[in-house]
């Protein structure tokens, strides 16, 4: 990459039912790339009990969704703001946010490198 180019990589686990509009306000702030897992896991909350067939039963590991996307450095603050209003109900299991740097990016196909790769 070149000298002063950073890439930011933006790792958010949401509700699963957050995943269309969270898409939806993603491209519309301009970022059309990304990648979405099925994920199960917990927070401070640990999970729930729930109830099937009259037995009690707890649920330690809830349905989550993960997006990852890599983008420049302008678009970083864009696709935060885009996922927090859209992903936000403002109760707890609402999810994280992660950003971390990438030192490169690099195109299997033709071995291409840098922020063009996007």
């Amino acid at each position: 990459m070149e000298e002063g180019q950073t890439i930011q990589k933006i790792e958010t686990v949401i509700q699963p039912s957050k995943v269309d509009s969270v898409k939806s306000a993603l491209i519309e702030a301009g970022i059309m790339r990304m990648t979405m897992h099925e994920a199960r896991g917990h927070g401070r909350q640990k999970g729930h009990t729930e109830f099937y067939c009259g037995r009690e039963y707890s649920v330690n590991l809830l349905p989550k969704s993960k997006l990852e996307l890599v983008v420049p450095d302008d678009l970083a603050e864009k696709a935060i703001t885009a996922i927090s209003s859209a992903a936000r109900s403002g109760k707890i299991r609402d999810g994280k946010i992660f950003v971390s740097r990438v030192d490169e990016v690099i195109r299997i196909r033709n071995d291409e490198r840098g922020e063009n790769v996007l």
